[in-house]
C-alpha cells in the first residue's frame, strides 16, 4: 500500500455507516477517501459477477468470444435456471441464446444459470473459469480474495445442479472491501462500456417466447426507475442522480452488499458497502457515502502546466552557452480534495541524478522539453492512500527544460578554463596575502 491514511475531511468523523465494511474511492485515480474495516475479508455474494463480467469483456475484446454467437443450454443449466430459490431467467434445454442476452441477464437480473453459461462459454467449464478468476484477481493485484464459483452463490446451492464444485461444500467467494473496490475501479478503467448494461433498470428477456421475462435491475438507485410504470414507485426513494452501476449481491453469509458508482460534473466515485442487514439498507448507506463525497470533495487543479517551483526556477548547466536552464512542470496535477487540502500541500522537486555531473549540473546540449526530474504533490496532513501505485503516480509529473541550451564551442570552453585557472590562482594569492596581515 502506498502512503499512510490521510483523514479525508472533518465531516468523515460524523459518518455513521451501518455495514460490516465500507470504502469510498475516486474512480479516476483510486484515491481512498473513506474506509471502515476495508481490509476485512467477507462474503461478496453476487458482486462476484463483476469478475465474470471482466473476463467476458476481456474475451470479447481479444476476439475469443462474440456478442452474437449462440450457446446451447444443457439439461443441467436448464434445471438450474428453473430453481426458483435462485435469481434466474428460464433457459430451455437445447435452446440457443446469444452471449449478449446471457450477459444482460447476468448484469441486470443477476441470473445465476446465465452466469454459469458465460463461464462455460469463456473457459469451457465452471472449474476452468474459476481458475481464470483467481489468476485474473492475482494479475490485477486485488490482494484479499478467493473465488470458488462464477456466481457468488454458496457452493451448496450450486452443488444441487453441478455436484463437482470447486472448494468446500459450504464455501462462498470472499474479498475485502478494498479488493472489491479495486475490481470495480479496474473494470471501469479497462471496460467502461460495462455501464451501458449496468445502468439499464428494466429489460425483457426472451421476448416473443413463452419464457418472456421482464428483468428488474436489483440496483434500485438507478435513475431510470423514475420513468417506468407506477409499480416501481417504491424504488424512487432510493434513486440517486448520476448513479449508473455496478452490482448488488446477497446471501445469508455475506448479508446485503452493493458496489455503486455515480458521476456528476465529470467526477466519478465508487462505493462498496458490505454486510448490511436488509435489501434497502445497502442503498441507504451508499447514499450516505456518495453524499459525503459530492458534498466534501471536488476535483481541483493543484499545479498548472508549466508551473515553476519556487527555489527550483533553474538548474545549473555545464559546457553550455548559458550556465543554467529554466525548468517547469510538463503537465498539470489535479486531485480530488477537500477545500482545506487545496492550499495545504507542498511541491517537491526531485532531479534525475543520472543526468547530473559531480557538481550537480546538467551537461549541454539541452533541448526544450527534455525531462530533468519530477514534481510531486505532498499533502501536509499526510500522504493520501491509493488502491495501487498507479494512483500515487497521478500526483507526480515530469520536470522539463523550458528552453534550449546549446553546447558552447571549444574556444569558449577553453577561455572559461583559462579564466577559471587564473580566477583560482588569484583567489589563492589573495588568501595568502591576507594571511600576512
Amino acid at each position: 500500500m502506498i502512503g499512510f491514511i490521510q483523514k479525508p475531511a472533518a465531516a468523515a468523523e460524523n459518518i455513521d455507516i451501518n455495514a460490516n465494511a465500507v470504502i469510498l474511492i475516486d474512480a479516476e485515480t483510486g484515491k481512498i477517501l473513506y474506509e471502515k474495516n476495508a481490509e476485512t475479508v467477507l462474503g461478496i455474494a453476487s458482486m462476484t459477477k463483476m469478475m465474470t463480467e471482466y473476463l467476458l469483456l476481456e474475451a470479447v475484446k481479444e476476439g475469443k468470444v462474440k456478442w452474437d454467437q449462440t450457446f446451447t443450454i444443457s439439461p443441467e443449466l436448464s434445471k438450474m435456471s428453473h430453481d426458483d430459490d435462485l435469481s434466474n431467467v428460464y433457459l430451455r434445454v437445447d435452446s440457443a441464446y446469444t452471449v449478449e442476452d446471457l450477459y444482460s441477464a447476468m448484469a441486470i437480473e443477476s441470473a445465476n444459470a446465465a452466469t454459469v453459461a458465460i463461464a462455460e462459454i469463456v473457459a469451457g467449464s465452471e472449474a476452468n473459469f474459476v481458475k481464470l478468476m483467481n489468476e485474473k484477481a492475482e494479475e490485477l493485484g486485488l490482494g484479499d480474495f478467493k473465488f470458488v464459483n462464477s456466481t457468488g452463490l454458496n457452493n451448496r446451492d450450486l452443488a444441487k445442479h453441478f455436484p463437482d464444485v470447486v472448494g468446500g461444500a459450504e464455501e462462498e467467494n470472499v474479498m475485502s472491501a478494498r479488493a472489491v473496490a479495486k475490481l470495480a475501479y479496474q473494470i471501469l478503467k479497462d471496460f467502461p462500456e460495462v455501464l451501458e448494461t449496468s445502468s439499464i433498470p428494466e429489460k425483457t428477456f426472451a421476448e416473443g417466447t413463452k419464457d418472456r421475462f421482464v428483468m428488474d435491475n436489483w440496483n434500485w438507485m438507478l435513475e431510470g426507475y423514475r420513468d417506468i410504470a407506477d409499480r416501481y414507485s417504491y424504488y424512487q426513494q432510493f434513486t440517486y442522480e448520476g448513479l449508473d452501476g455496478l452490482k448488488t449481491g446477497s446471501t445469508n453469509f455475506a448479508g446485503f452488499c452493493f458496489t455503486g458508482t455515480a458521476s456528476r460534473d465529470g467526477v466519478r466515485y465508487i462505493t462498496v458497502v458490505m454486510g448490511t442487514k436488509s435489501q434497502t439498507e445497502r442503498f441507504v448507506e451508499t447514499k450516505k457515502l456518495l453524499d459525503f463525497a459530492f458534498n466534501n470533495f471536488s476535483k481541483e487543479e493543484l499545479v498548472p502546466a508549466e508551473y515553476v517551483v519556487k527555489g527550483t526556477e533553474t538548474v545549473p548547466v555545464s559546457k553550455g552557452k548559458e550556465d543554467q536552464v529554466k525548468v517547469h512542470s510538463a503537465d498539470a496535477i489535479s486531485s480530488i480534495v477537500t477545500p482545506a487540502e487545496q492550499e495545504n500541500f507542498d511541491t517537491v522537486v526531485k532531479l534525475d541524478k543520472d543526468k547530473l555531473n559531480e557538481e550537480g549540473a546538467l551537461t549541454a546540449p539541452i533541448k526544450k522539453g527534455d525531462k530533468i526530474g519530477t514534481v510531486t504533490i505532498q499533502f501536509k496532513d499526510g500522504e493520501a492512500v491509493y488502491l495501487s501505485s498507479e494512483g500515487q503516480k497521478s500526483m507526480t509529473v515530469d520536470l522539463i527544460a523550458a528552453e534550449n541550451v546549446e553546447k558552447a564551442n571549444w574556444f569558449v570552453l577553453m577561455m572559461r578554463g583559462i579564466g577559471g585557472f587564473f580566477g583560482d590562482l588569484w583567489g589563492s594569492v589573495s588568501s595568502t596575502v591576507k594571511g600576512w596581515f
